[in-house]
């Protein structure tokens, strides 16, 4: 599941996201997939109104997690050289 909400974080940054956009792209019925529910019972979904359209951003949180997320790949893909 981590990985899904990290997914839709990436999706919420690269580019603006109506809450519309948002339901018919990350919303499900099945019980097991809840990403939409769990990140935002997170805390890492914003909600913005807009010139009357409610936008969705990831919030700080789920800013600070995507940005952990790049530093984690980019060790594992750079790792240090022994010494």
């Amino acid at each position: 599941m981590e990985a899904l909400i990290l997914d839709l974080l990436e999706w919420l940054a690269n580019g603006e996201r109506t809450y519309e956009e948002v339901m018919e792209a990350w919303r499900t019925s099945c019980p097991r997939l809840t990403v939409w529910e769990d990140a935002n019972d997170r805390g890492l979904l914003a909600t913005e109104q807009v010139n009357g359209r409610r936008l969705i951003r990831p919030s700080s949180s789920g800013l600070a997690l995507l940005d952990q997320r790049t530093r984690h790949q980019r060790s594992e893909a750079h790792p240090a050289k022994p010494t």
